[in-house]
């Protein structure tokens, strides 16, 4: 076989093995390697490969900003903060019919500026945000819907992990990128909360019931400090930081790491048990995401050896496929996946393909983190994988709520993202133009 024959089928394999459990870090290393040594025709090249992988993996700097934001969404979970924004928003969205459903939004919204996690924001949000919307008599439908769709703003409004794991794929500034997806996080915010806007102009009764806040349960001006004034402050450091250039990404990821901690000691929210548990599920999570992101060096190297990304450059330049064509390939192929693997593992398989197509076109490869990344993060709301309706049906105690419920709640939020995806597409400028 060629190399460029052992490369698709390599890529095929990693796919399969990926859908049927196999760890993705395992998959992307074991067929890696195999295909390195079929193409070179001895083993010793393949464990050099291995070698640069794992200590290019570890010896970065950037990495270390794994760790530092990991430790401060932790924190921030700890310290309930997600809890006190959405008592926030909920009294401000009060008279709107589903206000319930946009303070839902905005607390995610809110929530993820400081945790970066999708899966995080629909734990929490599915608890909190949920109950409050059945006791208002909400349709079931919507009340998972709004939380599953929200939920993905963790992955796009920075600090992102998908946006750091990207970055360093594409060997791209992780500054440069969360800056990137600050107004994309928006936009999908503002539409969020447009479509529950409108949603419940045409069909009120499917919204539930506005709350009717009495004088006495309003909160004090005092209150309103004591809940919004350390996340506000949290975002102003970490991400003001970074946009303005006093604060590198790493900087900023221990910066906001310590004031975190120092809020969940203040509010009491954190013991040593707990901050043991936390530096440990750091420790997990952070040798995970290298783990995969060495695996995923040792892949890029076999496809640059197989020769499979200018072989599919030569393919859609002999078929005369321009930057429309390739575009509607790739979000295809994006939302295909997105069916059936999560998020890390298309951004690991499909992007170093495309990578060097977009550099020969002129596109800018921060814009085209974005794109990928929104792209990947519908796949959390579609069956089968749906990994954020998954974890809302699992974190629900209401038997009345099925998995199709989630699903058929989130179908809406999904196609809003397309088509945000579709506007930054046509507009790059909303992606790059602040950096």
């Amino acid at each position: 076989m060629s190399p460029v024959e052992i490369g698709i089928i390599s890529v095929i394999a990693i796919v399969v093995m990926v859908y049927l459990g196999v760890y993705i870090p395992v998959a992307l290393g074991l067929v890696s390697f195999v295909s390195i040594w079929l193409i070179a025709g001895r083993p010793i090249l393949a464990f050099n490969f291995l070698k640069i992988a794992v200590i290019d993996g570890v010896k970065e700097p950037s990495f270390a900003t794994i760790p530092l934001f990991t430790v401060m969404g932790l924190l921030v979970s700890r310290a309930g903060m997600g809890t006190d924004i959405y008592t926030v928003l909920n009294r401000g969205f009060r008279k709107l019919t589903g206000g319930v459903g946009m303070a839902t939004v905005g607390s995610n919204a809110v929530f993820a500026a400081v945790t970066g996690s999708s899966i995080a924001s629909a734990s929490v949000f599915t608890r909190i945000a949920v109950p409050e919307m059945r006791r208002l008599n909400y349709n079931k439908r919507f009340a998972v819907g709004v939380v599953a769709g929200s939920s993905v703003l963790g992955m796009i409004i920075p600090p992102s992990a998908m946006l750091i794991i990207y970055s360093f794929v594409s060997e791209q500034s992780v500054a440069h990128m969360f800056q990137a997806g600050i107004v994309p996080g928006l936009i999908l915010t503002v539409a969020y909360i447009s479509w529950i806007y409108i949603s419940g102009k045409i069909n009120p009764p499917y919204l539930g019931e506005n709350i009717n806040t009495a004088e006495s349960d309003r909160l004090t001006w005092f209150d309103l400090f004591e809940k919004t004034g350390p996340i506000v402050f949290l975002i102003v450091v970490v991400l003001g930081g970074i946009y303005t250039g006093w604060l590198t990404a790493i900087e900023a990821g221990a910066t906001g790491a310590l004031i975190a901690l120092v809020i969940a000691l203040l509010r009491r929210r954190i013991n040593l048990r707990g901050l043991w548990e936390t530096a440990l599920e750091t420790g997990h999570i952070t040798a995970s995401i290298l783990f995969l992101i060495a695996m995923a060096g040792l892949y890029s190297s076999m496809l640059g050896r197989a020769g499979l990304p200018n072989e599919l450059q030569s393919f859609l330049e002999a078929n005369q496929f321009g930057f429309f064509e390739v575009m509607v390939i790739y979000v295809v192929l994006m939302l295909f996946l997105g069916t059936i693997l999560d998020t890390a593992s298309i951004i690991l398989i499909v992007v170093p393909l495309f990578l060097g197509l977009m550099e020969t076109m002129g596109m800018s490869l921060v814009w085209f983190g974005i794109v990928t990344v929104i792209g990947a993060e519908i796949g959390l709301l579609t069956p089968p994988l749906g990994i954020s309706c998954f974890v809302i049906k699992s974190t629900l105690n209401d038997p009345d709520i099925s998995l199709k419920d989630v699903f058929l709640g989130a179908l809406p939020f999904a196609v809003i993202m397309l088509l945000v995806l579709i506007l930054l597409i046509n507009f790059p400028v909303l992606s790059i133009g602040i950096l």
